[in-house]
């Protein structure tokens, strides 16, 4: 059978994923920004906090398939999605766990090489725990879908002292056709936040 996704490139297409309506996904052209502020070597151990519907642990799963993926998610019914996405693409190297974060910290796998932030209700002291458990010389990456998130997470930065920051808001659209036109689609304006810690 031929896999669903055969390209050594990511940018899977958002409807090859299975969704549920109300939980939210990472549109393609953000997935990419998000992989490439994460710089995944090929063994890296990523651990993706509020991972949604999985669309960066399957695509991560299938750039470091010699790596460990840990996708946290707190519903039980979102963290299913995750593993029929993964089931969908074939990966094997995600490790679903259904907890809250930070309290689960403690009980994941692997030191994370990279922790990506898709979600959190409180996000300094999630990032201030993310940090003690991050390798030396990883990378933290975090999104704001919000002025709020935005400046929680710059405040946050700065007070863990992480260097070499980036900041990128990604935009643009997306051609699609309704009916018989074809439109412009706007992405939704994301900010992405990535930095180091020495």
């Amino acid at each position: 059978m031929e896999p669903l996704w055969p390209y050594a490139t990511p940018g899977i297409p958002d409807r090859l994923f299975e969704q549920l309506p109300g939980i939210p996904m990472s549109q393609r052209e953000v997935r990419l920004v998000l992989l490439s502020a994460l710089r995944l070597e090929p063994q890296a151990v990523l651990w993706d906090i509020g991972a949604g519907t999985g669309t960066i642990p399957v695509e991560a799963a299938l750039l470091c398939p010699k790596g460990a993926i840990v996708a946290v998610e707190r519903d039980e019914d979102v963290a299913a999605l995750i593993k029929r996405n993964c089931q969908r693409f074939g990966v094997a190297n995600v490790d679903v766990v259904v907890g809250n974060a930070p309290d689960c910290f403690d009980s994941l796998p692997h030191v994370p090489d990279a922790v990506l932030i898709e979600g959190g209700r409180d996000l300094k002291p999630l990032l201030t725990s993310v940090w003690a458990k991050l390798a030396p010389h990883g990378r933290l990456v975090a999104i704001a879908g919000n002025f709020q998130s935005l400046y929680s997470i710059s405040e946050s930065f700065a007070d863990l002292q992480v260097r070499n920051i980036e900041v990128v808001q990604t935009g643009g659209s997306r051609l699609e056709t309704r009916g018989s036109n074809q439109v412009l689609k706007p992405i939704v304006p994301t900010f992405i936040l990535s930095g180091e810690k020495f």
